[in-house]
């Protein structure tokens, strides 16, 4: 098995192994669904290819901690309800993996209580990457697997990002080391 390792920053990424090829996409979902499939474009043979996108997230609901790797992926910052009134499938919700647990992924940098309550009756975490790299993944038919790690409680303290990352990068390099 080959693994792409997809990461929004450098300071997410500052231990991933330095065998693995890695991608850093820059921060929010379009940037994150562009630079993955430039990626995987010009990648060439995709046959046993699996993206994995680390990162950090926050937590949605009391005592998510440490590292999980969600089966389900949301775009939480859209519409769908309209898009589906129109007779589209806005395709908000993927399947990503077995796990229940829930990864809501939006443009919004959640900090305020409500929009964090509002989610969390979704989902259990929430990032601004996940779902635009499943989305471009699945587009190229390729296997995406989310490793996220909490690095807040998608609220006020997610504002100290830059001083909580480096244990993140840490434990997400670890698992990398460990699982692919």
């Amino acid at each position: 098995m080959q693994t792409l390792v997809v990461a929004a920053t450098v300071a997410e990424a500052a231990h991933v192994p330095s065998s693995m090829p890695l991608i850093i996409t820059g921060l929010g979902k379009t940037a994150a669904a562009a630079s993955t499939a430039r990626a995987l474009a010009e990648h060439g043979d995709l046959t046993d290819l699996t993206v994995v996108n680390i990162g950090t997230a926050g937590a949605l609901r009391e005592g998510l901690i440490g590292l999980h790797e969600p089966g389900v992926v949301l775009n939480h910052d859209l519409s769908a309800d309209l898009v589906r009134a129109l007779g589209y499938d806005p395709e908000e919700r993927l399947e990503v993996g077995p796990s229940e647990l829930v990864l809501a992924t939006g443009d919004v940098f959640v900090t305020d209580p409500a929009v964090r309550d509002q989610l969390a009756q979704r989902a259990h975490l929430v990032d601004m990457e996940g779902y635009a790299v499943a989305w471009a993944s699945r587009s190229f038919g390729v296997p995406v697997r989310l490793v996220k790690h909490v690095s807040d409680a998608a609220d006020e303290t997610a504002m100290d990002w830059s001083s909580v990352v480096e244990a993140s990068a840490v434990a997400l390099g670890a698992w990398l080391q460990e699982n692919c």
